[in-house]
C-alpha cells in the first residue's frame, strides 16, 4: 500500500476533516478530505480530477480562512487519494544549493 513509507508517526482521523489545496500562485484551489496526517506530511482523499497537481508544490489550507497552512510537496497520486511532504524554507535552499544555477 502506498504511503505506508512514512517515517513520522500518522495520526488518522475518526471525522471527516475537510481542507483545501491552493496554487502556490493563488490561481487554483481544490477541495479534499484530510485523510491522516504526521508532523512531515499527509494523505488526502482530493474531490475532483488530481490534474492541477502536476504543479508539483501547493498549499494545503488547514482552515477556512487560509490562515493555518502547510506548504506541500506531491509524493504519490493513488486515484482520488495522494500522498503529499511538506517543506519548509530550510528544504528549498538545501534543494537550490544541491543544484547551482
Amino acid at each position: 500500500m502506498k504511503g505506508e513509507s512514512r517515517k513520522a508517526t500518522r495520526v488518522q482521523f475518526d471525522q471527516v476533516h475537510p481542507v483545501n489545496l491552493m496554487g502556490v500562485d493563488g490561481t487554483w484551489r481544490r477541495s479534499c478530505v484530510l485523510l491522516d496526517v504526521s508532523q512531515t506530511g499527509a494523505k488526502l482523499e482530493i474531490e475532483g480530477s488530481p490534474d492541477v497537481l502536476r504543479a508539483r508544490e501547493f498549499f494545503l489550507l488547514l482552515s477556512s480562512t487560509g490562515l493555518a497552512f502547510r506548504r506541500c510537496e506531491l509524493v504519490w497520486v493513488d486515484g482520488t487519494q495522494v500522498g503529499v511532504k511538506f517543506t519548509t524554507a530550510a528544504d528549498k535552499k538545501k534543494a537550490r544549493n544541491a543544484h547551482p544555477s
